[in-house]
């Protein structure tokens, strides 16, 4: 019930803030262009806190946070006296609406680059994208990929952590190549390039790591057999697991690696075990039940409730993304820019059939996500902040009536026709441009639930 209200008061505080400044993009452009705004207003429905300020305008926070509003002077759907026709949104000249619909979108793009300024003032602490494992005759070993290298870029983006290698690999679903450019493992020499054949490349980005499909897995430190801390009321505990225990076997079979211990757990669900330990010198046998865990894909596995040591992470393969004030701006800039064109990327895979509509997330995942990145800090949330503004940015501009992309799409007519396009055409816009919407939305929320 905590991580539940957690997630939802990060989700309200998330939504609230994008919405606000999207929102604010249309009302201060459309106060520059003199155009009188009667209504701005955060969230739908009834109003719980409303003021009327010095300018006229009445600032709205309503019940249902899924959304936001400006509510602006117009003499096509109000009777409006003549000393304020002037003021009117439809009374003003066809760049001013194109710049007022677009502003929304425009804000938060300005918005998220403001966001990972700060971030990079801040700092991130992070490590680099060093190879750990590569799988035989994977896509990536065939390329020639080797343990120890550094990746330094996708298909030309830069990649200084493993956030960034994630994003880029992702935007190539349904491509037929892709290029890296890696750092050798003594470091000694110029970076080379390998190209990569996607054209047998299968990845569900619901289910599937994308690194993994393609055959390697990030360097991580030694992890060790001794247990670093037990979960409280967890199979182990149960078992009397003690952290410091060091596992020596399992049903008679010699441990050297945690991998062999995570193996055996998933694969007795319910069923005793019997392992080994070593306790301040001593060899213990204790009887293990994991507890059963079913898995997205249904699969039932064992889960004991145990944390094992890890070793520290080596000083070089450790990096802080920590910028001055100006050089910030720069890297905000580049990062806004390549989250803006994954998402682009990825809404035309979407719409082509790359990717699936199984893959759209709703309110739910987003509220989770909201929760994660809030429980990590305050650089992370403001990171999840930037990439929700973005899409919400993006989203805003494709070309559906209801959204300030369709409002574009409309003006962009009506430039070419020297005339408004016909009421008619533009309410049996909204009527499919909403079907569409709401159909998304009800796709979205399904599968929020479905991944509960």
């Amino acid at each position: 019930m905590t991580t539940i209200l957690w997630n939802f008061a990060s989700f309200i505080i998330a939504l609230g803030i994008l919405v606000t400044v999207h929102e604010f993009g249309h009302f201060w452009v459309a106060r520059k262009c003199g155009v009188r705004v009667e209504r701005f207003s955060i969230g739908f429905g009834k109003s719980i806190w409303r003021r009327t300020g010095r300018d006229g305008t009445e600032y709205c926070i309503a019940m249902i946070p899924l959304g936001g509003y400006v509510k602006m002077l117009d003499s096509s759907a109000d009777d409006v006296p003549q000393e304020l026709v002037g003021a009117a949104y439809d009374r003003q000249p066809l760049r001013k609406r194109a710049a007022i619909a677009a502003a929304g979108p425009v804000f938060n793009f300005i918005f998220a680059i403001i966001v990972l300024w700060l971030v990079y003032m801040l700092g991130v602490s992070t490590v680099k994208p060093i190879i750990g494992e590569v799988e035989p005759n994977s896509i990536v070993a065939q390329a020639g990929l080797q343990p120890g290298m550094e990746l330094k870029s996708v298909s030309g983006v830069t990649t200084p952590d493993w956030e960034s290698v994630s994003m880029a690999l992702i935007s190539h679903i349904g491509e037929n190549q892709m290029q890296l450019t890696v750092a050798s493992t003594d470091s000694i020499g110029m970076d080379q390039t390998l190209n990569l054949d996607l054209s047998g490349w299968n990845f569900n980005p619901e289910s599937d790591s994308v690194m993994a499909t393609l055959g390697f897995k990030p360097y991580s430190p030694e992890i060790y057999t001794e247990l670093y801390s037990v979960i409280k009321d967890g199979a182990a505990a149960r078992a009397g697991f003690q952290a410091n225990d060091i596992i020596r076997s399992i049903n008679g079979e010699k441990v050297s690696s945690w991998q062999q211990i995570v193996d055996a757990v998933r694969s007795h669900p319910e069923e005793s075990m019997d392992v080994d330990i070593e306790r301040n010198g001593q060899v213990l046998t204790l009887a293990l039940i994991p507890d059963a865990h079913t898995e997205k894909s249904g699969e039932i596995i064992g889960f004991a409730g145990v944390v094992p040591k890890v070793a520290i992470w080596p000083q070089e393969y450790r990096i802080d993304l920590k910028y001055g004030p100006v050089e910030s701006v720069q890297k905000a800039v580049e990062k806004t820019g390549q989250l803006i064109n994954l998402t682009v990327t990825m809404l035309g895979k979407l719409i082509n059939g790359d990717i699936g509509l199984d893959n759209l997330s709703g309110p739910i995942s987003i509220a989770k996500g909201a929760g994660a990145t809030a429980e990590y800090g305050l650089v992370s949330f403001l990171g999840f902040l930037a990439l929700i503004s973005v899409n919400l940015g993006i989203i805003n501009l494709v070309p559906l009536p209801m959204l300030d992309g369709g409002h574009l799409l409309f003006f962009a007519v009506e430039a070419v026709i020297k005339r408004p396009v016909p009421e008619r055409i533009q309410e049996m816009g909204y009527r499919i441009g909403g079907a569409i919407i709401f159909s998304l939305m009800a796709i979205a929320i399904f599968n929020d639930f479905a991944r509960l």
